[in-house]
């Protein structure tokens, strides 16, 4: 199955799964992260989602009337190697709410001349949804 069906595919059985609270999907927020000499897929994957996070201020949920910590954030990593990144880390990141991480093929890994040491580069998304039914 191709890359981009298999992470559809994630993010529609997610979907289904909430959809059934009355959650809304109300803001999208996008980063990428790197680990420039460590081979390090969680540093490259929590740097993405600080990225994604930490240029904005989300008040929708004050807005709204709803307490921050009412907010479900779906989070979705795209590494080459899913299996390198440990999913408690990246979901650690999230200063408010309710999480899951989903681990998907993506991102780049660019090895230096020598062949001695690889770059990683991380993309994040991070859905936040509220129940206002």
């Amino acid at each position: 199955m191709p890359l981009r069906t298999l992470a559809r595919a994630s993010i529609e059985e997610t979907r289904k799964d909430k959809t059934e609270m009355a959650l809304k999907r109300m803001v999208l927020q996008i980063g990428m992260g790197t680990d420039i000499r460590g081979a390090d897929y969680t540093k490259a994957a929590v740097r993405a989602l600080r990225d994604a996070l930490w240029h904005n201020a989300l008040s929708v949920a004050d807005a709204v009337g709803l307490p921050v910590d009412s907010m479900q954030v779906e989070v979705i990593i795209g590494v080459p190697r899913p299996d390198r990144v440990d999913k408690e880390a990246v979901l650690a990141v999230l200063p408010h709410g309710t999480g899951t991480v989903h681990v998907v093929e993506g991102g780049l890994e660019i090895p230096n001349d020598a062949g001695t040491n690889t770059t990683v580069v991380a993309n994040a998304a991070a859905v936040v949804r509220l129940d206002i039914a």
